[in-house]
């Protein structure tokens, strides 16, 4: 593999592992009204009829669907519930806890661990002291910290920011997953660095680990009890989860029960995680007790005569939308929205390093789904299909009504797919630090294909070809083939965000800067590497070469200490951006290396950059002078003028994307 791919490759992969896991709404300017377009009705498809939801219709179907898909996704194991009309209908375990000693899958005992639909949690404990009056969602949240959260455009944030994941932060990638017991806790990273708050409050979905960790620390402090034991007595004891717990590492009582976790089921088993935004993450649990958390807030609140939340708070909860991209799924509190087949749903989903889940319930018909893998599996195969397990669960047991849809006409669906085009920044990422640099690299590329059908390679279907899209109304496409839908912000005739209907209600993609676009960038980057990495091979080759035929390069002496200098420059250059490449992969390739101790790595980088990324510029721009000003021949000069470009733009992604910076919080 050539330098230049190989560089490339590492950099989507950092990007491919960020991506693995929200005041008042403005105003959302019209799309173009409906009759300036002509639709032409399609065919409507009968939906099946609708199984009758059963236990022993879902446990043969579970039976007959996930053994094979364990077995072909690589995956060690799985838990799956559901629950009807306040009772568990069926739990079922697959697969293995712990693959080594073929110990099974419990769905009453063996822990998994569910990741970001801990959260659920944090919410249900902040409504609990907000129907107290000891909480108010509107309020600066401030008031109920011993620190102080900067405001942004002179406007604070509010729990109700947060609970909608609309607070503005960046993200925060430090300490969010680790294998060390005695890294910081939870209290003490909220209070060690606040992110960036990089968009106005209530204006923009970006999900954020940090602003659930202060709603977990407000808990705290307002409640009087520690977040941990606050969980444990107004949640889990009502709800008799008696095996679940954020506690980390696990009580000792707890150890025995607990499911190892696998990136592959064929490899080693993993650690357990450390969730650093413990109430973003943190929850250990077993499927039994997941079962009882969902009954009870299909039950507005109540599990079996006891009751968590009134009844009024858990439906505020359940049905207080932010709508910003209509027609796309919602933020509720906390909750977020995965409607189906034109069925109500709130749900959340979750992922750690090794465990990967989903929690959906479908309010108006009273069931709730749950399923977690304890496996990445074989190319991430957990990931697409928790989603696609809903989808069929839902197909079969509540098919869509049938009714007829409508399809924009061809030429004007042309027309918007191209108004689409172009290359997006997702608005969950790192905006302030080293990592802003896989913003350019995981950029969202829209184009347009031969028919004038809008294509987004990156939304792939379970066959991993890019989805099918059909413009239903203006600027709203849907999955030809499923269920998934993707919706644009339309001002002034100008696509200004979209997003699709799985991340809309966290997450929503806008035009990425000039300065920042990888459509020219990315190219721009790829020839100034070529360039520097060629300058720099060659540098002794020719060396070599001219030496043994008996060449010498005679050139006066501060011509040759100019030439000299500019092979050097570009060699501190390169070795800059291997540097940096080097200490990113390796992070990301293992997660503890995200913790204070990688931290003299990071000032290394920082220092050597900064003296490389803008020391080896002047010393190529001194080269350029001393070419032209010289007798050199024209290859030479048109070289120097390659170099100072290539040099030029790797100056300008350092200092664009936070490589030239100072600092270790990320």
């Amino acid at each position: 593999m050539s330098p230049t791919k190989l560089f490339a490759a590492t950099l989507l992969t950092i990007a491919s592992a960020l991506a693995s896991a929200q005041g008042p709404a403005p105003a959302t300017p019209a799309s173009p009204p409906q009759q300036d377009v002509k639709a032409a009705p399609i065919t409507p498809v009968e939906p099946s009829t609708a199984r009758q939801l059963t236990k022993e219709d879902v446990d043969a179907w579970l039976d007959g669907y996930m053994p094979y898909a364990l077995a072909t996704g690589d995956i060690a194991g799985a838990v799956v519930a559901v629950v009807k009309d306040g009772q568990i209908l069926t739990e079922r375990g697959y697969g293995y806890s712990d693959v080594e000693n073929k110990k099974p899958v419990d769905p009453k005992l063996t822990l998994f661990r569910p990741g970001s639909v801990s959260k659920l949690f944090t919410w249900t404990a902040v409504m609990q002291l907000v129907e107290q009056g000891k909480l108010d969602l509107d309020a600066d949240v401030n008031k109920y910290l011993d620190f102080q959260i900067p405001p942004r455009d002179g406007k604070p944030i509010t729990l109700r920011n947060i609970m909608q994941h609309t607070s503005g932060f960046e993200e925060q990638i430090k300490y969010i997953i680790t294998e060390d017991p005695n890294g910081p806790s939870f209290e003490d990273l909220v209070k060690r660095w606040t992110p960036t708050r990089v968009f106005d409050a209530g204006t923009t979905p970006a999900y954020s680990n940090y602003a659930t960790s202060v709603a977990g620390y407000i808990v705290e402090r307002v409640s009087g009890e520690s977040f941990f034991d606050y969980i444990d007595k107004h949640i889990f004891a009502p709800l008799d989860m008696k095996h679940s717990t954020f506690r980390q590492p696990l009580p000792k009582e707890l150890e025995l029960l607990m499911s190892k976790g696998y990136i592959q089921a064929s490899g080693e088993a993993k650690k357990f995680e450390i969730v650093g935004p413990a109430p973003a993450g943190a929850l250990s649990s077993p499927g039994e007790d997941m079962a009882h958390f969902m009954i009870a807030h299909l039950q507005n609140g109540e599990y079996h005569g006891n009751r968590i939340l009134k009844e009024e708070t858990a439906k505020q909860m359940h049905d207080h939308p932010l709508t910003l991209l209509p027609p796309l799924n919602r933020m509720e509190l906390g909750f977020f929205e995965t409607n189906i087949n034109g069925r109500e749903v709130i749900a959340h989903l979750g992922d750690s390093q090794a465990f990967h889940t989903s929690l959906h319930l479908l309010l108006k018909e009273n069931t709730g789904f749950y399923v977690s893998f304890n496996s990445a599996g074989k190319a991430g195969a957990a990931h697409p299909l928790r989603l696609a397990l809903f989808a069929d669960f839902a197909d079969r047991y509540f098919p869509a009504a049938t009714t007829t849809t409508t399809r924009v006409d061809a030429a004007d669906s042309a027309k918007h797919a191209q108004a689409m085009a172009g290359n997006w920044v997702g608005s969950r990422g790192s905006q302030s630090n080293f990592f802003s640099l896989i913003g350019m690299i995981g950029q969202s590329k829209v184009g347009v294909g031969p028919k004038g059908e809008l294509v987004i390679p990156e939304l792939k279907g379970l066959n991993g070809v890019p989805i099918k899209w059909v413009e239903t109304s203006p600027f709203v496409w849907q999955d030809a083939n499923g269920h998934e839908q993707v919706a644009a912000k339309v001002v002034e005739d100008k696509v200004v965000r979209w997003s699709f209907g799985l991340v809309a209600p966290f997450t929503v993609y806008d035009r990425a800067p000039a300065s920042e676009n990888g459509a020219w960038l990315m190219p721009a980057l790829y020839v100034s590497l070529a360039v520097l990495l060629f300058t720099v091979v060659f540098w002794p080759v020719t060396a070599i070469v001219r030496r043994r035929f008996g060449q010498p390069l005679e050139l006066p002496y501060p011509a040759m200490r100019a030439y000299r200098a500019g092979k050097f420059g570009a060699l501190l250059i390169v070795l800059a951006l291997l540097a940096w490449t080097w200490s990113v992969v390796a992070m990301f390739s293992d997660l503890n290396k995200t913790t204070n101790a990688f931290d003299p790595v990071l000032r290394f980088d920082q220092v050597f950059g900064f003296i490389a990324f803008i020391g080896g510029f002047l010393l190529i721009v001194w080269n350029l002078k001393a070419v032209w000003s010289g007798e050199r021949r024209w290859p030479a000069k048109l070289w120097s003028i390659a170099l100072v470009f290539s040099a030029f733009i790797m100056l300008w992604i350092a200092f664009v994307f936070h490589l030239i910076s100072w600092g270790v919080n990320y």
